[in-house]
């Protein structure tokens, strides 16, 4: 039976049930849903709503709930309405009378309200800990080979040279960004909108303190209209997981490119490739084409988020149950893409011999020579207009900036000597530059 139908003539269309049910999706939220009733009818009981015993039939029934859900025993009906439907109709069922009183002073809206931020608090934790791991990896992977150097580049063209190190170092700062927003965004996700009731509160003599406190949260919601129709927690946090798929999305990039024959920088460990049914030869990085196309289902969830909530008056609006199908997709796709490439880099092999070769060919030393006529007295549009014609000079006979004979050098510009080989050595430019 319907937890409101008390109103109504007639059994709603199953196609109506269908459509209104949520249970598929909100079922995984079962044991916040059932931590948060605990902790409402301890308060009940605490302030004299109902009484001790009933208070301890329902918290007892509750645990038992969870463990046999956890364990199988009891499998959550397809065709409940939702899971707070579920969980208190089976209540009920088990230990009569008492389980009926769980709901006083308590509406669906503010229930839906807390375990939602109950079960996102724990995603947090889930994604700051692979975020953690990932940096690990990257870091751990750079020391391997601290010295290695590698081109640099703007515009995908080679620029200066770099320590791989260095590049890798790059993306962790990225993500130590996206761990400060997720914890950002945890904390102020941390209010209880228990006690808000439907929208307005309730007149029972509850104590909003008190179950804010067992649940571990920092503070309960001020405003009772907000407290259960505030999603700003979702939409915060989905912009956040936003944020590191474009920062997974780019690192994917690169190894995609530096797993190609054109880079050969590194090469993916065989369990984290596939293959082609009908190029024997090819060795493909799935997991990382696989980010990036998956970036953009979580960058769907957050215009998700966003349309839903645009255009809603206060308070609740049935509209909102499309919060969690979005925000849990979002949360899933992030875990998933940080769990399979943190083994990825841990086991990819790093060619330091090709990224040298690479780095030694582009001219990306270009700066140091001028820098070395400035260091001589030459204005630096001079020095950079000498370095250019040196580097045409270069492409012309086919040699680099290491190769090229000092005569050549004096041809362009007197101030060049024997020191200039030292300038522009590729170790020496990054060391200089603390890469």
């Amino acid at each position: 039976m319907k937890l409101w139908a008390g109103r109504f003539s007639k059994e709603a269309d199953k196609r109506t049930n269908d459509f209104n049910s949520s249970v598929s999706t909100d079922s995984r939220m079962y044991i916040q849903d059932i931590d948060g009733s605990v902790a409402h009818a301890t308060m009940l009981a605490a302030r004299g709503i109902i009484s001790a015993e009933d208070g301890m039939k329902i918290v007892l029934g509750l645990a038992q709930i969870k463990k046999d859900i956890t364990d199988g025993v009891l499998t959550i009906d397809p065709d409940a309405e939702d899971i707070h439907t579920f969980i208190e109709q089976t209540l009920t069922e088990r230990i009569g009378e008492a389980g009926k009183r769980l709901h006083t002073g308590r509406s669906r809206n503010d229930q839906v309200a807390l375990d939602i931020r109950l079960y996102l608090r724990n995603e947090c934790d889930a994604v700051l800990g692979l975020l953690h791991d990932l940096i690990k990896s990257l870091d751990a992977k750079g020391d391997e080979y601290p010295d290695a150097i590698m081109p640099g580049y703007t515009h995908l063209q080679r620029a200066q040279p770099i320590t791989f190190k260095a590049h890798l170092f790059a993306y962790t700062e990225m993500l130590r960004r996206d761990i400060g927003r997720v914890e950002d965004a945890k904390k102020r996700m941390n209010v209880s909108p228990l006690g808000s009731g439907a929208l307005a509160g309730t007149t029972y003599p509850i104590d909003r303190q008190l179950t804010a406190d067992l649940l571990d949260f920092d503070s309960y919601s001020v405003s009772t209209l907000d407290g259960v129709s505030d999603r700003d927690f979702c939409i915060e946090l989905a912009s956040a997981l936003s944020l590191i798929m474009v920062h997974l999305s780019r690192l994917s990039e690169e190894i995609v490119l530096w797993c190609s024959w054109e880079f050969k920088f590194i090469e993916l460990d065989d369990a984290f490739s596939t293959g082609s049914s009908i190029m024997p030869q090819k060795k493909n990085p799935d997991i990382t084409e696989l980010v990036r196309g998956k970036s953009g289902r979580v960058f769907g969830d957050l215009m998700t988020l966003l349309t839903v909530m645009k255009g809603l008056p206060l308070a609740y609006n049935k509209d909102m149950q499309e919060d969690k199908d979005a925000i849990f997709d979002a949360f899933d796709t992030v875990k998933i893409c940080l769990t399979t490439l943190v083994p990825m880099i841990d086991t990819m092999k790093v060619l330091p011999e090709n990224m040298r070769k690479a780095a030694a060919g582009g001219f990306i030393n270009a700066t140091d020579c001028a820098d070395y006529l400035v260091s001589k007295g030459l204005a630096f549009r001079d020095a950079y207009k000498a370095t250019g014609e040196v580097v045409a000079l270069c492409i012309k006979k086919g040699e680099t900036l290491e190769s090229l004979k000092l005569e050549d050098y004096k041809g362009v510009c007197e101030l060049f000597d024997d020191g200039v080989y030292e300038a522009i050595k590729l170790e020496n430019c990054v060391r200089r530059r603390g890469m």
